[in-house]
């Protein structure tokens, strides 16, 4: 019998919800048992294998690059969870929220007062992933499934929501692992 597969990725954040992942310990060897890691920096496979139980997303919407790959999750994934403040809020990225885009992006690369550039140029390469208006919580992009809050949330929440998940029945956190006092 073929094993559940799980796919995870980083948006816009700073990838401690993976960390937080791999701070399951020991258990990532049990998890390595219950499931296939499809595509997920975990393995390093770039792009989805086959279609995924689980897929959970860190990180909010900043670009257009962050939307379709959570568009792409969406589609391939049975189940998706925001992972983190992030993903379930914009967290820190969205802190730019208050501020219009062009105005950051004056600071960032012509005004700050560390910046270095004569020419005044903000880049605009075609490479370079399109920012959006602001920064979106996943959910305000696609369907979520669960949303497990914090920054980030503790290896034992992010364990006992997949072996939850994994087990067919829903995640019900208790307050102990959600709290943050």
């Amino acid at each position: 019998m073929s094993k559940p597969r799980i796919a995870t990725t980083s948006l816009c954040g700073c990838f401690g919800c993976h960390m937080s992942l791999l701070d399951i310990d020991e258990r990532i060897l049990t998890l390595a048992q219950l499931v296939e890691f499809d595509k997920s920096p975990i393995n390093d496979h770039k792009d989805f294998t086959a279609r995924c139980a689980v897929g959970l997303i860190e990180g909010g919407c900043a670009n257009a690059e962050n939307v379709h790959v959570l568009r792409r999750f969406r589609e391939q994934c049975d189940i998706l969870v925001s992972v983190g403040d992030c993903a379930t809020m914009g967290g820190i990225p969205a802190l730019r929220n208050m501020i219009p885009l062009e105005e950051c992006l004056r600071e960032a690369y012509v005004d700050g007062p560390s910046v270095f550039n004569p020419e005044g140029r903000i880049p605009d390469d075609p490479e370079i992933p399109l920012l959006l208006d602001k920064v979106y919580p996943a959910q305000e992009v696609v369907r979520i499934d669960y949303h497990i809050p914090g920054c980030p949330p503790s290896a034992d929440t992010l364990w006992k929501t997949l072996t939850a998940l994994l087990g067919g029945t829903s995640a019900e956190l208790p307050y102990e692992l959600i709290k943050y006092d």
